[in-house]
């Protein structure tokens, strides 16, 4: 197949329920970023490729059992029609599922960085084995849990890559500093006002002390992560550098803009709050 020309990343949802989209990826950032022609939302029907007056899809799992199972030729003859002409390290076929590999940050930005996305989405019993081994699809999870279907899903993977596409994001220091950019945790977050039920903004956050404000924050960055994802902490000792020295709370005492951000407001970050 002849490579397209067009670079415009690209989401392909094949789904037995295409009025679900575009849900939430038609709205804020997202939403405003596909008008902008900067990531494109491509949905199609997989009863579109059934072969019978039914548009069956599916049928009953072999060797018994309850409900029912995706056709390996049906989903086959969508992925065919459907296929972008990139190799799978640019523009691979996923399928959501609770047996893949949980999806990532990293493997975020892999998406991102490439031309687009296939994503099947399952139903039912989910999908004849044996489209996965004749083609390259790749089975991904959210998490340790069990969805009706893929949609959802999909729309979560969706969002997570097209907010890491350049200029989807009004504030690109948005996604350097946020959960997993570095490893670790995002520290916590305040805004105005500076006093909350009792409850004040941290004072080295208003202090415009550049160096003592990112010390604060790694700091509270670690602290999370060590509470909260041992595992994620055990995996950024590992792989740091063990030469690598930690920003010095005395610093430069270069005076920033944190305390008129926190107390007045700051820059937008994903509208959606």
């Amino acid at each position: 197949m002849t490579r397209p020309t067009d670079t415009t990343w690209t989401a392909r949802v094949l789904t037995l329920l295409p009025e679900m989209f575009p849900g939430p990826l038609g709205h804020s950032l997202i939403g405003r970023a596909e008008e902008r022609g900067l990531w494109r939302l491509d949905v199609r029907n997989l009863r579109d490729w059934a072969t019978d007056r039914h548009r069956t899809v599916d049928d009953t799992p072999a060797g018994g059992g309850a409900g029912m199972v995706l056709r390996a030729d049906v989903a086959a003859a969508a992925l065919d029609g459907v296929a972008s002409g990139w190799p799978a390290a640019d523009w691979p076929v996923l399928y959501p599922s609770p047996r893949g590999p949980r999806l990532d940050q990293a493997r975020v930005r892999r998406l991102a960085a490439g031309r687009g996305v296939t994503i099947l989405c399952g139903r039912f019993e989910g999908l004849d084995e044996r489209l996965l081994e004749g083609r390259d699809v790749e089975e991904v999870s959210l998490g340790d849990f069990v969805m009706t279907g893929g949609e959802i899903a999909a729309m979560a993977l969706i969002d997570a890559t097209v907010r890491l596409i350049p200029r989807v994001l009004g504030n690109l220091e948005s996604t350097v500093e946020e959960s997993f950019a570095t490893g670790l945790l995002e520290h916590p977050q305040y805004t105005r006002p500076p006093e909350w039920e009792g409850l004040r903004i941290p004072e080295v956050l208003l202090s415009g002390h550049h160096g003592r404000i990112a010390a604060w924050r790694r700091s509270e960055a670690e602290r999370l992560t060590k509470e909260r994802r041992p595992d994620l902490w055990r995996a950024f000792v590992a792989g740091e550098d063990p030469g690598a020295t930690r920003a010095d709370p005395a610093g430069e005492a270069e005076l920033s803009d944190a305390h008129t951000s926190a107390a007045h407001g700051g820059p937008e970050k994903d509208d959606c709050r």
